[in-house]
């Protein structure tokens, strides 16, 4: 039998504007929560190349540009972009709840 999925609050969905992302940390997780034109989108933070914050990146669309070697993923899936990165980052199943942005983990 599967493992319950756990829920864990991040923040509410009025904590990211409109195409941007906020950095969250909730326990061990550093977690970038990005707003594309209302879907909303958790991703690991850190960048897979280096030490860049995707939080801090450049948004475009469903594409975080990275601020410290300018490698881009798409946010949906994880997937690389652009290199120089060649890893994928880590994504999370976003359910929303009471205007609360939540994963299941």
């Amino acid at each position: 039998m599967a493992e319950a999925s756990t829920r864990i609050r991040l923040c509410s969905t009025s904590d990211v504007d409109w195409d941007s992302a906020i950095r969250v940390e909730e326990g061990d997780l550093t977690l970038a929560v990005f707003n594309v034109n209302g879907v909303f989108y958790v991703t690991d933070d850190l960048c897979t190349h280096g030490p860049g914050s995707l939080s801090e990146g450049y948004l475009d669309g469903h594409t975080i540009e990275c601020d410290f070697h300018n490698g881009a993923f798409d946010v949906r899936t994880g997937e690389v972009v652009t290199p120089p990165c060649m890893i994928p980052i880590k994504t999370y199943k976003v359910v929303i709840e009471d205007e609360n942005v939540t994963i299941e983990v």
